[in-house]
């Protein structure tokens, strides 16, 4: 029977790990949170693709049905409910948790912020074009801006349920662009330029999300960049936790 890891993805460099472990002797069990997601990851014969937003009892059953040898933690540094739910249940159930974290991206010149709520809070004291890159999940928060639906522009995924959900919010469509990132810091200053951006909103989502091209564009185009603080925790960048897995697995991952 072949030895099991269950991959909880959603970031670049999880399809980075799942390539991987797709060329040692294991299965590689993937969760994504979307369809989307999903089909960002290659045909592999020993690779399976979930895509299910899960439960903490669905993760409990999830690791009591697949038993698997290691769970590797490599979703999204904001998606801190995934990761408190899934380290719970590895915790609470005794199974091996290995977290990997993109590396921050120093940012002296932002207006750091805890949430989207000090977001909208500091926007509305200020006036001009805002270009919004934290995707449509959050949109609802700032609808609380006064006059967003003419101040902001918003990016988000090429997905039917992210655009319903900024229409039914009210924003408008010439205001919306739906692409998938991430973007070269050439592609955000058009983006910014066109807008007329004078604040730009964003996670960090480090390099690999394409966070130090977006700080370069907006300085470039003299917009400010409004930072969304990441949620303080530990864990190890993509490089260690290959170098783990390769001591783990006796193979070169």
């Amino acid at each position: 029977m072949k030895r099991v890891v269950w991959l909880i993805a959603g970031t670049s460099e999880g399809r980075k790990l799942a390539e991987a472990l797709a060329d040692l002797d294991i299965r590689v069990l993937v969760t994504v949170a979307t369809e989307y997601g999903a089909s960002l990851y290659p045909a592999r014969k020993n690779v399976e693709v979930y895509a299910k937003r899960m439960t903490y009892d669905d993760m409990c059953a999830f690791l009591k049905e697949k038993d698997p040898e290691l769970v590797v933690d490599a979703s999204h540094p904001y998606a801190k409910i995934v990761t408190e739910t899934v380290s719970r249940a590895c915790r609470n159930l005794g199974y091996g948790y290995l977290r990997m974290l993109r590396p921050a991206t120093p940012h002296p010149d932002c207006i750091d912020v805890r949430n989207f709520d000090e977001a909208v809070e500091v926007l509305s004291d200020t006036e001009g074009p805002v270009f919004l890159t934290t995707g449509s999940k959050n949109l609802v928060d700032f609808t609380k801006l006064p006059g967003y639906k003419e101040r902001i522009t918003c990016r988000i995924l090429p997905l039917r349920d992210s655009l319903d959900n900024a229409l039914t919010l009210g924003y408008q469509p010439s205001h919306i662009i739906c692409m998938q990132g991430p973007f070269s810091k050439e592609l955000n200053v058009a983006m910014f330029h066109q807008c007329g951006a004078r604040y730009v909103v964003s996670k960090d989502s480090g390099k690999a999300g394409g966070f130090e091209d977006k700080l370069a564009a907006a300085a470039e185009v003299g917009a400010k960049l409004v930072l969304i603080d990441r949620i303080p925790e530990t864990g190890d960048d993509l490089e260690r936790v290959l170098e783990i897995l390769r001591q783990h697995f006796g193979k070169g991952a």
